[in-house]
């Protein structure tokens, strides 16, 4: 984790911080988190390890898991400025199907 040390500045996390830091935040172990979003564990370690770049449905599922915000926890804004999904990446049907099993 690399963190700024002047106090006018704000932490900079790396993605494999914050996808633990979510992780933690919910109170689940790695193997649990892994279980529930229907990944390995071995992906969770080399996600959160930063060795390994999740898939956008990975990152979505581990947001909605976790409770924290897509923007935040990807480092990307998943709306567009002029008010839709970005431009390039619309839901992929694994996206649609992860959302809709979170939500039921």
């Amino acid at each position: 984790m690399t963190e700024a040390t002047s106090p006018a500045t704000v932490p900079q996390w790396t993605l494999g911080d914050r996808l633990r830091k979510a992780r933690e935040h919910a109170g689940l172990k790695q193997t649990e988190m892994a279980e529930e979003i229907g990944i390995g564990r071995s992906s969770i370690i080399n996600y959160e390890s930063d060795k390994a770049q999740p898939p956008r449905s990975v990152l979505i599922a581990w947001a909605l898991r976790c409770g924290v915000d897509y923007e935040w926890l990807s480092g990307e804004p998943i709306f567009s400025r002029a008010g839709g999904i970005r431009k390039g990446r619309s839901l992929t049907q694994e996206t649609r199907a992860i959302l809709y099993t979170l939500a039921a």
